[in-house]
Formats: C-alpha cells, sequence, structure tokens
C-alpha cells in the first residue's frame, strides 16, 4: 500500500510565497510521474505542475512563471514552491502520484488535499 502526504498549505497574503511538499510512503513500489493538482469551490480540478522521474516539468498556464515544481527521487518526495500568489490560487492543492506497484501494476495514487488561501 502507497500513501501520500502534503504538506505546506496555510493562508498567504497576495504577492507572497508558499512552499509544498508530498511523500510518498510503503513499500515494493516506483513511481513515475508526480505532481499538483487544485480545486477551487465550484470549479473543475486543474494542473498546476507535473514532473516526471527524468524531471521533464510541464504547468499549467495560469502558474507559469510563477510556480516551480521539483522533486527528490531518493526520497519519494516532490516539491513546489508557489511565489507571486493570487487570490484565484485558493484551492485545495492534491498530490498525485503515478505509482508502479510490483507485481500489481500502475496505479493512479492522490494525497487527502491541502488548503492554500491567498488573502490580504
Amino acid at each position: 500500500q502507497v500513501q501520500l502526504e502534503e504538506s505546506g498549505g496555510g493562508l498567504v497574503k497576495p504577492g507572497g510565497t508558499l512552499s509544498l511538499s508530498c511523500a510518498a510512503s510503503g513499500s515494493a513500489f516506483n513511481i513515475d510521474a508526480m505532481g499538483w493538482y487544485r480545486q477551487a469551490p465550484g470549479k473543475q480540478r486543474e494542473l498546476v505542475a507535473t514532473i516526471t522521474n527524468g524531471h521533464m516539468t510541464n504547468y499549467g498556464e495560469s502558474v507559469k512563471g510563477r510556480f516551480t515544481i521539483s522533486r527528490d527521487n531518493a526520497k519519494n518526495m516532490v516539491l513546489l514552491k508557489m511565489n507571486s500568489l493570487k487570490p484565484e490560487d485558493t484551492a485545495v492543492y492534491y498530490c498525485k502520484a503515478d505509482v508502479f506497484l510490483t507485481g500489481r501494476g500502475t496505479f493512479d495514487v492522490w494525497g487527502q488535499g491541502t488548503q492554500v488561501s491567498v488573502s490580504s
């Protein structure tokens, strides 16, 4: 069994910076892509950023140039640094990993989500 645990959410003022982290734990697994998605009330869940195990990145258009995703493969961890935060960034942020379980296959694994609120 594999679990994802997010941390770093909270309240920040517009223009501020916040960093999120997500760590995978379990046994007999490998991770391909990891990433962050977000969902605001009344809106669809949307891509924030993803990163492969080869460190290729993809960003949602609304966060490009402001957010940076990185990962530490040895620690099974993905980080998201969010700069120049705007009120429209307010959402629940979910970590996602494409997890390969030995002898079973590949599964999408989601974290529980962490709230990011940008408000003055």
